[in-house]
């Protein structure tokens, strides 16, 4: 009898503030593929201790051990799954520098697909999901199309409670459904390879 694969998902977030909106939703899909997705696992991976992108600090092809650490956790997982808010019509820098390590030779991100969400006021952080595409292009990283979740963090009714915790069940409902397309192209692309 043939084993199910297991895809291996990093979860990354481009806030670094531990009741952001954006991390309730890293915490919510983890919850879900837990509780209800069979053959998906999700490992959030935290990048508040990765330095500034330098290349000075990277000696004989090797990178300081927090950037190690942070690009083999990147070149184990078969996909990624990004919750990123949009701050000045982009990513968050974190997460962009987090991005930038994991690019340098040999780019780990490449051939993986991803997905993203955000939450956040006015376009529901939409605009860094457009950044993160483009950024995907350059590193040969593969973003799910559709459907895409832009949550209207500020509007009622309410999505998160006090400690950024995911209340609102439609957004539970569009989440899953984010993650079930994630799961179909991830296990799609490992066949071709």
């Amino acid at each position: 009898m043939a084993t199910e694969a297991v895809i291996k998902v990093v979860a990354l977030c481009g806030s670094l503030r531990e009741a952001s909106y954006n991390r309730g939703l890293l915490n919510a899909a983890m919850e879900i593929c837990k509780d209800s997705m069979k053959g998906m696992e999700i490992e959030y991976v935290d990048i508040s201790s990765l330095p500034f992108t330098n290349e000075d600090l990277e000696v004989n092809g090797t990178y300081p051990d927090d950037v190690e650490f942070f690009r083999k956790k990147i070149e184990e997982a078969d996909c990624f799954f990004f919750a990123s808010p949009e701050y000045n019509y982009s990513v968050t820098a974190p997460l962009k520098n987090a991005i930038d390590w994991a690019s340098r030779p040999p780019n780990v991100w490449a051939d993986k697909s991803a997905a993203i969400v955000s939450a956040g006021g006015n376009f529901g952080g939409g605009r860094a999901h457009y950044h993160l595409r483009q950024i995907g292009i350059y590193i040969d990283l593969h973003f799910i199309n559709k459907p895409e979740l832009f949550v209207f963090a500020f509007e009622s009714p309410p999505k998160f409670d006090s400690n950024g915790v995911l209340i609102h069940e439609e957004t539970k409902h569009k989440l899953k459904a984010i993650l079930l397309a994630l799961q179909a192209f991830a296990l799609r692309l490992k066949r071709q390879v």
